[in-house]
């Protein structure tokens, strides 16, 4: 048993290296992670991009809603309640 042991011989630690399947599995898996990091920049900016869209559009909606309030509030005052009834408003003579 002990003669087996020593019949073992260690490789070189210089002359053992994964060869070209080792370079191709590491380079492709480094290409795939690329593209992977790309799509998910790409992704990102997309999704940004429709938040800040829609943050826009709510803001223009919210401005045109309050200017519309402001318009309805102006015209009922200057128009009185008698307006919204269908009468005319009494005139200074009557």
């Amino acid at each position: 048993m002990i003669a087996l042991l020593a019949d073992v011989t260690t490789p070189d630690p210089d002359s053992v290296t994964p060869g070209v399947i080792g370079f191709i599995a590491t380079f492709f898996v480094a290409v795939a992670t690329l593209l992977l990091i790309l799509d998910m920049v790409r992704r990102v900016r997309r999704v940004n991009l429709r938040a800040q869209v829609r943050a826009e559009l709510a803001e223009e909606v919210a401005a045109k809603e309050a200017a519309g309030q402001g318009q309805d509030a102006e015209a009922g005052t200057s128009t009185g309640a008698a307006s919204d009834s269908g009468e005319r408003p009494a005139s200074p003579r009557d």
